[in-house]
């Protein structure tokens, strides 16, 4: 149950993570930091700001610029009974990770049998924000690929604390992918301390089969993280036109909530999925298939993908806004995808 608003307090998306992380460091002493430059300087979207003063270095542990140490020290101390949370500033940067992730983190409760588990969390920041090739992109879907991983994506203050907190309660590895263009956007966070369940979609913005109906046309809307939020404006736009678009946000890619996609799907008769990655081989590839291999013949169009063209991402703010998909492109596909009248 949603808690009242008047239980909610307005803070930036960088705030709700320091407050999940300082939550979950005074419930559990196992639980410690570790990464490039989170202690002395505070993280660089200021995540970790000021906790290095309250836990001291033994807890907030600043690294060597080296990602394949930081996961594999990481790993090492969860098998050892810590609670590690490990930073890796980019996700362009987890390929320097991705040997100890995808083959150690992800593979030991399989490999020993149940014996071992990695109570690990790998923090990490995504999307275009004029940060060039190197720095700006959306690699979700190397991750979401490897078998024994969880994959979150909060796209929103309250989810941002909430998934991380069920991240490092979790006993397995969970990757968690925070836009980097949120960090200073400000949301409602609950005052409680309640952690979101992994692997739960929510409808940001849901349409009654009433008000479908009496619709010209209908569609579901189907992302994660920052573009959950440009779909809900596209939305909004779009039922000026008498168009009602459901808005799902996906929040964990790995496990799927396929079942929310199903629900919703079938009641709209139709599938846009919007993502910020690289529209080729991207996540969103994953969720229309499986929406067509199991209610293909219910569906009244195909479905459509929004996604980033198939280019590095500029540096220049104009040249990004061209190859990463935004409001309009939505609005688009939704139209494409067979509301036109």
């Amino acid at each position: 149950m949603a808690e009242p608003a008047s239980r909610m307090r307005e803070v930036s998306y960088a705030l709700a993570v320091r407050t999940a992380l300082r939550e979950e460091m005074l419930r559990d002493e196992r639980v410690f930091l570790m990464g490039e430059n989170i202690g002395i300087y505070g993280g660089v979207y200021g995540a970790t700001r000021g906790l290095l003063q309250e836990f001291g270095p033994e807890r907030v542990r600043d690294t060597p610029i080296s990602e394949a140490a930081i996961a594999g020290m990481a790993i090492g101390a969860a098998l050892a009974g810590m609670r590690p949370v490990a930073e890796i500033m980019y996700c362009d940067f987890l390929s320097l990770a991705l040997d100890a992730i995808a083959n150690n983190a992800a593979k030991l409760r399989y490999m020993s049998g149940g014996q071992l588990s990695v109570p690990l969390v790998v923090r990490t920041s995504a999307g275009g924000h004029g940060y060039g090739a190197q720095h700006s992109q959306s690699l979700e879907n190397w991750v979401a690929h490897i078998p024994g991983l969880k994959v979150v994506m909060p796209g929103n203050c309250a989810d941002a604390r909430g998934l991380l907190k069920a991240a490092i309660r979790d006993p397995d590895p969970v990757v968690v992918i925070e836009h980097k263009a949120l960090y200073q956007t400000r949301g409602a966070m609950p005052a409680s301390e309640t952690a979101e369940p992994i692997g739960v979609a929510k409808l940001l913005r849901e349409v009654s089969p009433t008000r479908i109906a009496a619709a010209r046309a209908a569609a579901t809307l189907v992302s994660w993280s920052l573009m959950a939020e440009v779909c809900v404006e596209a939305a909004e736009e779009l039922s000026a036109e008498d168009i009602e678009v459901e808005v799902l946000d996906l929040r964990t890619l790995l496990p799927l909530d396929i079942a929310r996609i199903l629900a919703s799907v079938r009641k709209t008769g139709r599938l846009v999925v919007a993502q910020e990655a690289v529209a080729y081989a991207g996540f969103g590839g994953e969720v229309v298939a499986q929406v067509v291999e199991r209610v293909g013949a219910e569906l009244k169009a195909p479905p459509v993908r929004v996604g980033a063209r198939f280019a590095p991402i500029p540096f220049g703010e104009p040249l990004e806004r061209f190859v990463v998909p935004a409001k309009q492109e939505v609005i688009e596909a939704v139209l494409s995808s067979g509301t036109r009248a």
